[in-house]
């Protein structure tokens, strides 16, 4: 099998990290380096578990215009970045560099879509991906060739989510994630989904007529409630579905790059991350992390 891609959710990553991790850590200028710490010691243990041909971490717009076109509310009740982590985020593509791992970003789509592009451009070359992420959205990319590393909040450790798993736990298979959401909602987007509809619903209506498009044709069949909560609001779930969908964003897949431990432990010295430098300087390899 080939050495898998590992395509990170560097916000997510790096907001867990800010809040898993006391801001007590402090590097250089006194700063709050914990988001550093937190995300690299992540990525470390990755690598060290796995034969990794490269990392991208992937950084992108917050909320991206054409979703904020489609339904307002999107994002809109996420709170602002606290100044000690931006100055983490500003940061963190040069320490990633350090490392050999390479960033990705864009200002028009958010750092899903990118994921969701190298993944799919990584397995039409014949390789595999890995997508590191703590959003269930990227449930949709998994695939023969995909997995989603499910980092779960407030725990360490990861799942790893194969096709499989996306049916067993939502009865609905990776393709019919997005209008899974459209249906049941999405809360940390601030997408509320049709009235009256949770998970169990949403799986069966999508089982039972194949799409979202195929639930709102049926409509007419079902109990009133039902159909009055998809036919009074089917433009707004066509936008929801349109803002769960992935978009395609132009990537380029990376060459192979192992994980250069002395330039990262070069970057984090420079970043005051003593500790890490130390870790990293008597590893004779990722292996001995």
């Amino acid at each position: 099998m080939p050495a898998p891609l590992l395509a990170v959710d560097a916000p997510f990553l790096l907001y867990r990290s800010f809040f898993a991790l006391p801001d007590s850590i402090r590097g250089v200028g006194e700063r709050p380096v914990n988001a550093l710490l937190g995300a690299v010691n992540v990525l470390l243990r990755i690598a060290a578990d796995r034969d990794l041909r490269a990392i991208v971490a992937c950084f992108g717009a917050e909320a991206a215009s054409y979703r904020v076109e489609l339904f307002a509310p999107y994002h809109a009740d996420r709170p602002p970045v606290p100044d000690a982590l931006a100055w983490q985020f500003e940061r963190a593509p040069e320490l990633f560099a350090a490392f050999g791992w390479s960033s990705a970003g864009s200002e028009d789509l958010e750092a899903d879509d990118l994921l969701g592009s190298l993944a799919r451009a990584e397995a039409e070359a014949g390789g595999e991906a890995l997508i590191l992420t703590g959003d269930r959205d990227m449930y949709q990319c998994a695939a023969d060739r995909v997995h989603v590393l499910f980092l779960k909040s407030g725990t360490t450790g990861f799942e790893e989510v194969d096709a499989a798993e996306v049916a067993r736990r939502y009865g609905i298979g990776p393709e019919l994630v997005p209008d899974f959401i459209a249906l049941r909602g999405d809360p940390s987007d601030g997408l509320p989904g049709a009235p009256g509809v949770g998970p169990k619903t949403a799986a069966e209506l999508l089982r039972e007529h194949g799409s979202l498009e195929g639930a709102l044709a049926a409509a007419g069949r079902l109990r009133p409630k039902l159909a009055a909560a998809l036919s009074e609001n089917a433009d707004q779930l066509r936008a929801f579905r349109e803002i769960a969908t992935l978009r395609e964003a132009p990537v380029q897949r990376p060459p192979d790059r192992a994980t250069d431990l002395a330039a990262g432990a070069a970057a984090a010295r420079e970043l005051g991350l003593r500790r890490l430098a130390e870790r990293l300087e008597a590893a004779g390899s990722v292996r001995d992390l």
